[in-house]
């Protein structure tokens, strides 16, 4: 017997059903999505209600996760509950019961769609398809914007602007290359590999990688709303690329710098110091209110890179160094460039840059620091000097487990990643081994 979980699973890799055909059988409820209001660590899943064959009376079906779980973004959980939607919406208004055997109606239902698929292979060999499922193919304008719309709705403001400007550099460089591609299912694999490749030649493998991450996502937005048949940006590899890291600081050059902007930039020193000593990232120091400061309990709560919202304590090497906030309005910014605590309408990546372009103006041309030196590097600093305390009288995995409570990486293993890349983890001097070795 196909329980209704397999079929959906089953199904999910071929469904074609419409996006605009949601007329619901009154034997059930429309599936719903359950989201968890965003919390990626509470299990999502499909919920509806089937009317049961004694009662008469819809009741709620047990929920149905299938493999969105182990999606660890929103982005891609939510897409693939949106296709589990569509299977079990399709399937439901074919006849499907949860409280019926269905494998004869299955296996009756495939060889009917086994033949349609053939059918369309078969005019698809004589003739360009222009279509899917009989709705008039979009420009590529009208399919991208549809996309970008749909990702208006579960990611953040600073990505639906890398969103933007990447899809806006493709449709110029398109018009530019290939103004004889007019609708969307025109596009293939061939086109966007040459945009990738210029996009390469031009810049990196790390933002080539962007632009294919990028374009790919919107692309399945596409296809999970039936207006491409395929994402084949998937399939396009990504290049392995060398990430750029900023240096530590030496314990010398660190404690120059602190001096002189003490009295150069006691703004910009405040703003390194939430880096060092709270390991915020820049970008984290930049979003922050003076109502995310718990001038009570001495803690900050600020939106972190991989989860909404978190806690910390501010130790007291930094809260002897923050001014009286009491008056302050709570909704203000922190830093602004002529004070701390007020009003400074601006996207939260032109903070973060403006920050970033002040450092180097005021810092780096003054103590003639190369490229490899930036704000991330006080937090690499920090976090170096932290390890290495707690490994002075704790072991290795004991350090780490105290060090990851303060930095606020996700697991052991991101941690330990971290600390490779930043090279804290240095062994103990192995002189006397290379002595054994002299015969």
């Amino acid at each position: 017997m196909h329980s209704l979980k397999e079929l959906i699973t089953l199904d999910a890799q071929n469904e074609y059903e419409s996006a605009y055909d949601l007329s619901v059988n009154k034997k059930f409820s429309t599936p719903k999505i359950y989201s968890a209001s965003g919390d990626l660590k509470k299990r999502w899943y499909l919920y509806f209600s089937y009317r049961h064959p004694k009662t008469g009376k819809l009741k709620r079906v047990t929920p149905f996760y299938g493999n969105a779980n182990k999606y660890k973004t929103k982005e891609e959980r939510l897409s693939v509950l949106v296709t589990y939607r569509k299977v079990l919406l399709k399937l439901l208004k074919q006849g499907y019961n949860p409280y019926d055997n269905n494998t004869e109606l299955y296996l009756r239902l495939k060889t009917k769609e086994n033949l349609k698929e053939q059918h369309v292979l078969d005019h698809a060999e004589n003739k360009s398809l222009t279509t899917v499922d009989d709705k008039p193919a979009m420009t590529l304008q009208d399919a991208f914007d549809f996309g970008l719309k749909q990702k208006e709705k579960i990611v953040n403001s600073t990505t639906k602007r890398s969103y933007d400007n990447r899809v806006k550099n493709f449709l110029v460089w398109l018009n530019e290359n290939h103004s004889e591609l007019k609708t969307i299912n025109n596009l293939n694999k061939r086109v966007v590999s040459g945009f990738l490749n210029e996009i390469l030649g031009k810049t990196s493998a790390r933002n080539r990688n962007n632009f294919r991450t990028d374009l790919s996502s919107i692309m399945q937005v596409l296809e999970d709303n039936d207006i491409v048949k395929l994402n084949f940006i998937k399939k396009i590899p990504v290049l392995k690329s060398i990430p750029e890291r900023n240096k530590t600081y030496t314990t010398e050059i660190q404690e120059d710098i602190f001096e002189y902007l003490e009295k150069k930039d006691p703004i910009l020193l405040l703003y390194i110091k939430f880096i060092s000593y709270n390991f915020l990232r820049p970008i984290e120091v930049s979003r922050l209110t003076v109502g995310d400061i718990n001038t009570k309990d001495r803690t900050i709560q600020f939106k972190a890179k991989n989860s909404p919202l978190k806690t910390k304590i501010i130790p007291e090497i930094l809260w002897d160094d923050l001014p009286d906030l009491s008056e302050l309005n709570k909704e203000w910014v922190l830093f602004t460039p002529l004070q701390i605590g007020g009003v400074w309408e601006t996207q939260i990546n032109n903070k973060r840059d403006y920050f970033s372009k002040r450092f180097k103006k005021v810092v780096k041309d003054h103590f003639e620091l190369n490229k490899d030196y930036g704000l991330y590097s006080f937090r690499h600093t920090y976090i170096t000097k932290l390890y290495r305390a707690l490994m002075n009288d704790s072991s290795p995995f004991e350090a780490k487990s105290k060090l990851m409570l303060i930095t606020g990486h996700s697991s052991m293993s991101a941690l330990e990643k971290y600390l490779r890349d930043i090279d804290a983890e240095l062994p103990a001097d192995y002189s006397e081994m290379l002595k054994n070795t002299h015969g």
